[in-house]
């Protein structure tokens, strides 16, 4: 699905110093006032790695996030603060808050010490097909004409959005995570990432409820190219409680996994 020729041409705008405004680029499939999770989840990992004092040795492995309710599409203001800075590792706590709110979404991000070429390096996991070999699907119903659905390019190697069951999607922003920057490799997998439960459904949501309370993305390394691809599986337990995992590649090959919690149930 192409964007829209009037949409916005980024998912957020620069306010200020720390502060952000969504777009209608953000908004999710679910609730027109709210953001799909994955552009407001790359705005801080790209706090993380741009932080005033950040070091340049170090690399972002590790972030989990907390979503503690839906994120408006309203102006937004980003936190970072180091817990720990030590020589190899360092921890930091970031937060996404409304004007005038409680923070919408909390993440901690872990960040280790690099050197070029200090170790062999080892390819773990098998391939999945090129981009240039997977095809479009049709997004299911959504009631906007601009989203997160259509300033997202989506192929699908394997599964699509309409059929139940594991699916291999590879996705790329049509538009800059914020306006006039290029976006980095580390902000176009988390962008991704939190996507991993709806392409990978198991069960009809038109009649059933699932939603991702966090997510966590482990990196090796960051993604090379345009493309992410999401390789994801979904379990539901009947209690209500499911796990959508993925395994993230990028053209070269593995580059981490995803894992979503969620809170599954019947709709209404």
């Amino acid at each position: 699905m192409a964007a829209p020729s009037d949409a916005p041409d980024a998912f957020f705008e620069p306010l200020s110093e720390g502060r952000y405004a969504p777009t209608e680029c953000t908004r999710g499939p679910w609730d027109p006032d709210s953001q799909h999770a994955g552009p407001p989840a790359a705005l801080l990992a790209r706090a993380a790695e741009r932080r005033t004092g950040a070091r340049e040795d170090m690399r972002l492995v590790r972030i989990s996030y907390e979503i503690i309710r839906p994120v408006p599409i309203t102006p937004l203001a980003v936190e970072v603060r180091v817990a720990r800075s030590g020589r190899s590792v360092e921890l930091l706590e970031l937060s996404l808050t409304p004007e005038g709110g409680d923070p919408v979404m909390r993440a901690t991000a872990v960040r280790i010490r690099t050197a070029e070429d200090c170790v062999p390096a080892v390819v773990p996991g098998p391939q999945v097909p090129a981009p240039e070999k997977a095809g479009t699907r049709t997004f299911f119903e959504v009631p906007w004409d601009t989203g997160y659905h259509t300033a997202m390019e989506f192929r699908f190697a394997a599964g699509e959005f309409v059929e139940n069951g594991p699916a291999t999607c590879w996705m790329r922003p049509r538009v800059p995570l914020v306006a006039g920057e290029r976006t980095g490799g580390l902000e176009r997998v988390l962008m991704a990432a939190d996507s991993g439960n709806g392409i990978s459904n198991v069960l009809d949501f038109r009649s059933q409820l699932f939603v991702n309370p966090d997510l966590t993305v482990h990196l090796h390394r960051h993604p090379v190219g345009e493309w992410v691809c999401v390789d994801a599986r979904t379990s539901v337990d009947a209690a209500g409680i499911g796990l959508a995992e993925a395994a993230l590649h990028d053209e070269n090959g593995p580059i981490g996994r995803s894992a979503q919690s969620l809170f599954v149930g019947p709709r209404g």
